[in-house]
């Protein structure tokens, strides 16, 4: 089988055929990087250096906190390599990811709701569990998403993607949460290219680009801590969707392109259309992180859109 780089059983494993993206032309000068896991990125290249540099011997626990795609895609690595995982989340995190997570061995422990109403809310009280977990454990591992420079470093691939495949970046557009993404992949792209533009897509109520923390409805990008990771230096432009803004351009994106995303995909593609189209002469890149699977009883629905 030619082409494929050999893992344990001498073809490539799961979580590395699925990490990297489809690139998708959605106009003459807008193209999707449209990922089923965007995350499968960060947790698959922190998780193998610290297998290499003998962080995750057997018996040692991989220990996180998320409430979104970071804890599957550490959940899917961490059956792969034969690792036990707990992961720290909230009362808000996604039945459908939750079960998802326990089905492939992870431990899944939720802040009390209470814990929302504290400084920093649920991300800062996640943080707090994690450190009492990891000190009652014999030997762990955090991949700590929101300071481990692994994680921004691993989306070199990524833009080595988009240059093999487009040649030229003239602005690349998508959501921040921990910062790694967007912070990792125009830095590489910046080193080939200087003049890339990166724009960052966030939400009411995050705290990421100056605004106080709130209540933030739109799951997925935005944060209530700022993580290390987050390199305000990177971005040239910075937009603030709504949350049923966010939704509706979702479902455009399936519509028009067939593509089947999540909430923040559907936030980052409005962005995108409308620089674009403001800026016919440049090429711009949209990166979409994940799949739709898990909003089929929200965004997907009708009935609750309207609810």
């Amino acid at each position: 089988m030619t082409g494929l780089r050999a893992g344990r059983s001498g073809y490539s494993e799961a979580t590395e055929a699925q990490q990297l993206p489809r690139l998708v032309r959605l106009a003459p000068n807008l193209y999707a990087a449209a990922f089923t896991l965007m995350k499968l990125v960060p947790a698959r290249f922190i998780l193998r250096r610290a297998l290499r540099d003998g962080l995750l011997e057997p018996g040692t626990v991989i220990t996180e906190t998320t409430s979104g795609t970071f804890g599957l895609a550490l959940a899917m690595q961490a059956a792969l390599l034969d690792r036990r995982l707990v992961l720290v989340s909230d009362p808000v995190i996604d039945e459908r990811l939750h079960r998802r997570l326990t089905d492939l061995g992870a431990v899944v422990e939720r802040v009390p709701a209470e814990a929302g109403r504290r400084p920093g809310g649920f991300q800062a009280a996640r943080l707090d569990r994690l450190a009492e977990i990891r000190a009652g454990l014999p030997a762990s591992f955090c991949p700590e998403q929101y300071t481990n420079p692994d994680n921004p470093r691993s989306y070199a691939a990524v833009a080595e993607l988009l240059l093999e495949c487009l040649g030229q970046v003239d602005c690349l557009v998508g959501p921040v949460g921990s910062g790694g993404s967007m912070c990792g992949t125009s830095t590489y792209l910046r080193s080939v290219l200087p003049e890339c533009r990166a724009i960052g897509v966030d939400t009411h109520g995050s705290v990421l680009f100056g605004h106080p923390d709130g209540h933030r409805e739109l799951r997925g990008l935005g944060m209530s801590v700022l993580p290390a990771n987050m390199d305000h230096r990177v971005f040239d432009e910075v937009h603030w969707l709504a949350a049923g803004t966010a939704y509706a351009a979702t479902r455009q994106l399936h519509r028009r392109h067939a593509l089947f995303m999540g909430p923040t995909s559907g936030a980052a593609y409005l962005v995108a259309r409308w620089w674009a189209a403001a800026n016919p002469a440049a090429l711009t890149v949209v990166m979409l992180p994940d799949e739709g699977y898990r909003y089929l009883d929200t965004v997907y629905d009708d009935g609750w859109l309207a609810g």
